[in-house]
């Protein structure tokens, strides 16, 4: 005759509560991440300027203000604790035009800041890493004799150009004007103005890379570009198809595109 152990049956019942507790937790924290997203159908407390159809703030959303002149286009992703801003600070009347656009397909990284005072507008499909800082706005120092946090700061119009991706923890300084599909690489510091199809990195960042017609990339990129999956294809076929193409591993400090660099 087998003798189980209260031990063992106390053991298996706590161990069955943690269990449930774990789901309980965790389904509890997909509805609160579900219910207090921000979406067109469900603003929650803010007043945008306008909200496109399917875009959506994840919760918990950073700090926002000036909402009223926050202009948000269709489809675009804004993660967790992403804060977005219009004027220096809240209650301001900021007057008849949005201050902060973000046009379709915008996405921006988790925990990333987009401050501005003076217009700034980022274009369709711009692509967003984590932890990246926008501002039309920069601390002045030209009195020796006072703080710098107390001086009256400079403002400058901020533009992204369409199709633009922006690596993790790059800062945007005023008056930056990037062109369309332009690449800023990880930890670059941008101000001035970036040309279409231009890669920079570096704090200050320079152009490492641009596209240039009839020459294509210059330098030249050193890996060859993606080829999409066809329609069609199944996962088996892939795994397959992999198997039989090894991948050529890209050169040090490259991206797996061929940049100079990760770019987040």
């Amino acid at each position: 005759m087998r003798v189980v152990s209260n031990k063992n049956v106390f053991s298996s019942l706590a161990a069955w509560r943690r269990r449930a507790a774990s789901r309980a937790l965790h389904r509890g924290t997909r509805w609160v991440s579900r219910a207090g997203a921000v979406t067109a159908e469900r603003p929650g407390p803010y007043r945008f300027r306008a909200i496109g159809t399917g875009t959506r703030l994840a919760f918990p959303q950073g700090t926002v203000f000036g909402d009223p002149w926050i202009a948000l286009g269709e489809h675009c992703i804004i993660a967790q604790d992403v804060t977005l801003t219009a004027g220096m600070m809240p209650d301001l009347d900021l007057g008849p035009d949005p201050i902060l656009t973000l046009g379709n397909g915008v996405v921006l990284g988790r925990g990333s800041h987009v401050i501005a005072d003076v217009p700034l507008t980022i274009g369709d499909d711009c692509f967003f890493g984590p932890g990246v800082y926008l501002t039309t706005t920069n601390h002045s120092y030209d009195d020796p004799e006072v703080p710098v946090g107390k001086q009256w700061p400079r403002s400058a119009p901020v533009s992204i150009g369409p199709g633009s991706w922006i690596g993790t923890g790059a800062v945007i300084l005023p008056g930056a004007r990037l062109g369309r599909n332009a690449v800023v690489a990880a930890g670059a510091v941008v101000r001035g103005e970036v040309p279409d199809h231009a890669v920079v990195a570096g704090a200050p960042a320079r152009v490492v890379r641009r596209w240039e017609a009839g020459t294509g990339w210059q330098p030249p990129l050193r890996t060859p570009a993606p080829v999409p999956v066809p329609e069609g294809v199944t996962p088996e076929q892939l795994v397959a198809l992999s198997a039989l193409e090894p991948a050529s591993a890209p050169e040090d400090g490259d991206a797996p595109d061929g940049r100079p660099g990760p770019t987040g």
